[in-house]
């Protein structure tokens, strides 16, 4: 055999471990009315994308098409490709459109239809994670009260997910910078936040986070925070109950099962400490106590991370914005922090699975 055919076979066969070792993510394509569109065909222009991972889009083709072509953008989508095999670049995207239709779409204007279809997304992409044929999942933004319109019972995609994949023990993860942010409650009225604290729930929410921060990110010992509920931690009851019925016999079995996780912070104490290095990870009570401190340092560069389930599944922190879908100005920042963190995290297990 020449030398320039022996190098050419090693050169295609690194092609193909490298390859190879580049996670299949899924991208939903959300609320066809809001953003997800553009942001998708934004982040899928770079390729900064395809150097970590092999995505597709879940989505329609004609809306794709038009988003695209309002943007200038001339792009080609191959569609229901074998994704094994096809290799995506910033000129050639992956589709596989579960609805085949023409799908009534108007930028800024939910529809039912837009709904069920954002709930056909969700599902296909879980079929496909759980049957192993992809790597991850990242989800554009859903609109809520669109999906449940449209037939679909759950309050998000953290719900909606783990009914799909049967999980019972899941919670959201925030990351952002140096935090990574895990909720007891999440989208919940704020009156009804108290009632839900209970030392049960707190408890699972640290072991998952204790797992979870091993198994997924790979940290053999992690340091955890954890935040009051109340101004000052309760004040020892003068300012609320919560923590001493509730959070604080938590940590205490916490402890007692070799979890490393501090004594209860106030959360103006903790996101310091955390934001310094001090914790791997935090664990707070409620949605805007953990949203709040990571959009202040890491807006359109924080991820939505859901724990617990079967398959990887990244975020972006943001909605539909629906004020400014169709005019092109929509930020795909978000969108390409939540391709990386997925690629990082799904490349880890690949790396496991082949050594």
């Amino acid at each position: 055999m020449s030398k320039s055919r022996a190098g050419n076979n090693l050169n295609h066969s690194m092609t193909k471990k490298q390859n190879r070792l580049k996670p299949i993510i899924g991208i939903t394509m959300g609320d066809p009315s809001g953003i997800g569109p553009e942001i998708i065909i934004k982040a899928l222009g770079d390729p900064a994308v395809y150097k970590k991972c092999r995505p597709f889009v879940i989505g329609n083709e004609l809306i794709l098409r038009k988003t695209a072509g309002s943007l200038g953008i001339d792009i080609d989508i191959a569609k229901n490709p074998d994704l094994k095999q096809f290799s995506p670049d910033k000129d050639r995207i992956a589709l596989i459109d579960p609805d085949s239709s023409t799908l009534e779409f108007s930028p800024g204007v939910p529809t039912i239809t837009g709904g069920k279809s954002v709930g056909r997304y969700i599902e296909e992409a879980a079929k496909m994670a759980l049957r192993g044929d992809i790597d991850a999942i990242t989800t554009a933004p859903i609109n809520k009260e669109n999906l449940k319109s449209a037939g679909y019972s759950f309050p998000g995609h953290t719900e909606f997910l783990a009914s799909l994949s049967k999980t019972r023990e899941f919670a959201m993860m925030l990351v952002g910078g140096p935090l990574r942010i895990i909720f007891v409650t999440i989208h919940e009225p704020i009156a009804n936040v108290p009632g839900l604290i209970k030392k049960e729930k707190v408890l699972s929410c640290i072991r998952l986070l204790s797992r979870e921060m091993k198994q997924l990110f790979g940290i053999d010992s992690p340091r955890l925070g954890i935040a009051s509920l109340n101004p000052h931690g309760g004040e020892n009851g003068l300012f609320g109950k919560e923590e001493q019925n509730e959070i604080l016999p938590a940590i205490q079995m916490a402890k007692r099962e070799g979890i490393t996780i501090d004594d209860l912070n106030s959360p103006d104490a903790l996101f310091y400490k955390a934001y310094q290095g001090k914790y791997d990870a935090v664990v707070v009570m409620y949605h805007d106590q953990g949203l709040i401190p990571l959009k202040m340092i890491a807006f359109k560069k924080s991820v939505n991370l859901t724990l617990g389930l079967p398959f990887i599944r990244t975020s972006v922190d943001h909605g539909t914005a629906y004020d400014i879908a169709g005019k092109g100005i929509a930020d795909p920042s978000s969108l390409k922090e939540a391709l990386f963190l997925a690629s990082d995290l799904a490349q880890k297990k690949i790396k496991h699975d082949y050594s």
